[in-house]
């Protein structure tokens, strides 16, 4: 894998094949990093990782605009990671006249749109009188679960991008059944590239991507700096194998990171944003 910063304009299409590119490596309330968003592009293909509150902003400041995206993927409901979803989709909409794609679930494309979407999105400019659904703004790529249990998995792609969902754990703070808990999603890139997004620290569907993927090369996982029950605490990241830390980049991390050295406690590093990891040089 080659690390490279960004230089010029961020662009969606690549000629060096798989590329991940940190639009942020924050935590939701960081106030010197944007916000854990993520692009993916593949030659001519692309995906967005979440679309949080600062993804607008962040990709104008990168070169790129938002309603350029045709591709995106939802982990949860959290502001930082849906903050500017409207805002995509009425621009799209309204300006743009194009709907972009999403990867959701038929059971999580309700909970956004009822829960999250409707307020604002469910009243048309043109017509108040028509009440716009969840299809009007987006067309949905529904992933096929190819894994019912220990965990669900899900499969589909994105044009030469092999995408893999799988539910995670993340909240409520006391919640330990991830049946029970808010819907929440990470995610596996061409048999790659592991996201854990948003989790608790949670070995069980960890350990069941490694076994199950033998191919991953390299992980990015969410990181509490203090100890904490809905983001993987450091600590106990530092517990794993030196075999796992060793392909193990951490992110969404608080503005006090820097009382971590996370490659002297063996893991590749803290994942930087502005920087794309290529995995095809």
């Amino acid at each position: 894998m080659k690390i490279s910063k960004l230089t010029g304009k961020l662009s969606l299409k690549n000629d060096c094949g798989l590329s991940v590119f940190f639009i942020g490596v924050g935590s939701a309330f960081s106030k010197i990093h944007n916000q854990t968003n993520i692009i993916i592009t593949k030659n001519d293909d692309h995906l967005l990782i979440d679309c949080g509150t600062c993804c607008a902003k962040a990709l104008y400041e990168y070169g790129l605009n938002i309603v350029d995206v045709d591709n995106l993927f939802i982990s949860h409901s959290h502001a930082d990671h849906i903050g500017n979803l409207e805002e995509l989709a009425l621009m799209c909409h309204y300006i743009r006249n194009k709907k972009p794609n999403i990867i959701i679930t038929n059971d999580y494309k309700k909970k956004l749109w009822k829960e999250s979407l409707k307020g604002g999105l469910a009243y048309s400019v043109e017509n108040n009188k028509k009440i716009m659904k969840f299809d009007d703004y987006f067309n949905q790529i529904k992933p096929v679960r190819i894994k019912k249990s220990p965990r669900p998995v899900y499969q589909t792609n994105v044009g030469s991008i092999d995408v893999k969902i799988f539910r995670t754990l993340h909240i409520p703070e006391n919640e330990t059944n991830w049946k029970k808990s808010m819907i929440s999603y990470g995610i596996l890139i061409d048999e790659r590239v592991l996201f854990s997004l948003d989790s608790k620290f949670d070995t069980d569907i960890l350990y069941q991507m490694l076994q199950d993927y033998p191919t991953i090369e390299y992980i990015f996982h969410d990181c509490q700096i203090k100890n904490g029950d809905v983001h993987a605490w450091y600590d106990d990241l530092a517990g794993l194998s030196d075999e796992v830390k060793k392909i193990m980049y951490l992110c969404h991390y608080s503005d006090n990171y820097k009382t971590k050295d996370a490659k002297a406690d063996g893991f590749a590093g803290f994942a930087e944003q502005g920087v794309f990891y290529n995995f095809d040089e």
